[in-house]
C-alpha cells in the first residue's frame, strides 16, 4: 500500500517525464479514480474514457501538482471528477437521457476495500450533516451529481457568487471536519 509521500513522489518523477513512474502511478490509483469517474457518468464504458483522458491530463500536467497546495490523492480525484463532469455536461447538451444507466459487470470492491469505503463513506457524512441542509444539498450537488453552480444557484433561488460562496465556505468546513 503506497503512502501519500510515495505517490507525491511518483508525481514529481511523472513530471520529469519517467514513464515508469507514471505505470506505478497508474497501477496505485486508477481504481480510486475509475471510482469517481463510474459514480458521475453511471456508465462503464464512458468512465473508462474518462479514467485514460485523466491520466493524459495528469501526465500532460504533473509539473503543476506542487503549485495546487493540494494532497497528491486529492490533486488527482480533482482532475479525474473535472473530467468526467465535463463528460457528464457534454452529455446533457446533447440531450442524451441521464436518467438510464447502463448496465455494469460486476465491479464490486473486496471486503476490504468496502469496510475503507464504508468507514470514509461514515465520515464524510458525519462532516455533512454538520453543514446547514441546503449547504450540503449544494455540495452534493456540485460534487457527487456534476451540477454546475449555475444550475446549483437557480434550484436554491440564490446569486450565483451565493453559491459559490457556500461551496467555498461548506468545503473548507468539510476539510476542518475530515482533518480531526
Amino acid at each position: 500500500m503506497a503512502t501519500l509521500e510515495d505517490i507525491e513522489e511518483l508525481i514529481g518523477q511523472v513530471a520529469e517525464g519517467d514513464r515508469a513512474a507514471f505505470q506505478r502511478l497508474y497501477a496505485l490509483t486508477s481504481a480510486k479514480l475509475f471510482g469517481v469517474s463510474l459514480r458521475i457518468l453511471r456508465r462503464r464504458a464512458e468512465a473508462e474514457e474518462a479514467l485514460q483522458d485523466s491520466f493524459v491530463k495528469i501526465w500532460r500536467h504533473a509539473d503543476r501538482y506542487r503549485a495546487t497546495g493540494y494532497s497528491p490523492m486529492t490533486w488527482l480525484i480533482t482532475i479525474a471528477r473535472n473530467t468526467a463532469i465535463d463528460r457528464l455536461r457534454a452529455r446533457r447538451a446533447r440531450g442524451e437521457d441521464l436518467s438510464e444507466a447502463e448496465d455494469l459487470a460486476s465491479s464490486a470492491p473486496g471486503p476490504e476495500a468496502q469496510a475503507i469505503a464504508s468507514d470514509e463513506r461514515a465520515r464524510l457524512t458525519a462532516c455533512l450533516e454538520e453543514l446547514e441542509p441546503d449547504r450540503a444539498e449544494a455540495v452534493r450537488g456540485a460534487y457527487l451529481m456534476g451540477h454546475s453552480y449555475k444550475e446549483l444557484a437557480e434550484a436554491h433561488e440564490v446569486p450565483l457568487n451565493t453559491m459559490r460562496t457556500w461551496l467555498r465556505r461548506s468545503l473548507l468546513k468539510l476539510k476542518e471536519c475530515l482533518g480531526r
